[in-house]
């Protein structure tokens, strides 16, 4: 029996070391740190759901209006945590990305090609399958990730 695990708000990084590791990539890239990039993170890290560069602009617009974030330091900020790690996307083509912070639980993800949801789920099976294949072909799997592209059951409802 499959030990399937969907929708889930694991976050395995506290973060106050999210922080301090952000703190240290922009100052290795000599960026200053400002308040603006601290919302970018926290709204990032406190998100149950993937977010556009859009989308998250307009989430701080509405939560921090006085703060005046423009769209261009969300995506060079969105850009600057995806080269490092801390931050993964999936592509929807011309629609963009939806990006997600990597400090959460390693998960794998369901996308529906007609309204763009996107459900997070972890089965240890398919976790242990993968690791017992990468072991038989002699590879040494550093990371991965698996999307599944399909309609769900909402959109097969309509």
């Amino acid at each position: 029996m499959s030990n399937l695990t969907t929708n889930f708000n694991n976050k395995t990084i506290k973060y106050k070391q999210l922080l301090s590791n952000f703190k240290s990539l922009l100052k290795k890239n000599s960026l200053k740190f400002t308040v603006q990039r601290e919302v970018i993170l926290k709204t990032l890290y406190n998100s149950d759901i993937h977010l556009t560069p859009e989308s998250l602009h307009q989430l701080i617009q509405k939560k921090y209006p006085e703060l005046k974030t423009g769209i261009a330091t969300v995506y060079r900020t969105l850009s600057l945590l995806e080269e490092s790690g801390i931050a993964t996307s999936l592509s929807f083509g011309a629609q963009g990305k939806k990006y997600e912070l990597g400090a959460k639980k390693h998960h794998d993800h369901l996308i529906c090609t007609e309204c763009g949801s996107i459900t997070e789920f972890v089965d240890e099976e398919i976790e242990h399958r993968q690791q017992k294949i990468t072991e038989e072909l002699g590879f040494k799997m550093s990371d991965h990730s698996m999307q599944i592209y399909g309609i769900c059951k909402k959109c097969q409802n309509k």
